[in-house]
């Protein structure tokens, strides 16, 4: 597990230095000297609206499956953390949705991924954001301190999906809420047949299933948890959203 945390955390530092092209990509096209990001992953699905508000280089890192900022459905004043911030892209998104009175938070385990997310902060003139360094099984910030936990394809790619449910529950405030993008797989395929369709660093592998995304929100104690399909990624295997409420 922890030499697969490391291939995780060695792709993303190049992604960083080379503009999003070694991040999660397209099923079978993952070789480590030809990684292809295709139109399922990445800025395209942000809207035109999105696109031109923050810094080119924040959207040319972006390597999700989704817009969490969407399926979070962000209120003014609130405070947001997202796992695994990336170039910052989310983050950024989020402190605009929030306003001077909220506040958004990014958590990143690859120095490369922060100096860039920073540098893109900076670029923005965004004042109501931090980035942290540290994993997303193990959050660095306190017992409910946001209103809302987004994330965007990066769930999937934790060797411990239970450590980080349940920092997502700890971190919220009661009445919190989660919106994750995350790629997910249909309750009939087989680990072995998820890691046919592609590679755990390409965002596929290690994808729950709709069940075992389910079983693990309601592990850490989340109420309200559904997970919605919304575009195929590999066969058997979709871009969702993921969303669940802590109870008060």
């Amino acid at each position: 597990m922890d030499d697969m945390h490391e291939q995780v955390r060695r792709r993303y530092a190049l992604a960083a230095v080379q503009g999003g092209d070694e991040g999660c990509c397209s099923a079978g096209v993952c070789a480590p000297d030809s990684i292809v990001v295709d139109e399922k992953f990445g800025a395209g699905l942000y809207s035109a609206a999105d696109a031109v508000s923050i810094p080119a280089e924040a959207l040319a890192a972006s390597l999700g499956c989704g817009n969490p900022l969407a399926v979070a459905e962000l209120r003014g004043g609130e405070r947001v953390l997202d796992l695994g911030s990336g170039g910052g892209i989310d983050v950024l998104l989020s402190a605009r949705r929030v306003g001077h009175d909220g506040f958004a938070y990014g958590v990143d385990m690859t120095d490369e991924m922060l100096d860039l997310a920073r540098a893109n902060a900076t670029k923005a003139g965004a004042t109501n954001v931090e980035f942290l360094k540290g994993t997303i099984e193990d959050l660095p910030l306190g017992d409910a301190e946001v209103d809302v936990v987004i994330s965007n394809c990066v769930v999937n790619l934790s060797t411990d999906k239970t450590a980080v449910l349940a920092e997502a529950f700890r971190v919220l405030v009661p009445g919190g809420r989660v919106g994750i993008s995350d790629v997910v797989a249909e309750d009939h395929l087989t680990a072995e047949q998820r890691a046919e369709r592609g590679s755990y660093v390409g965002c596929i592998a290690g994808a729950l299933s709709r069940s075992e995304y389910l079983d693990g929100l309601a592990l850490a104690g989340f109420a309200d948890a559904e997970v919605t399909f919304t575009h195929e990624v590999a066969d058997g295997m979709h871009g969702a959203v993921v969303r669940a409420r802590k109870p008060f």
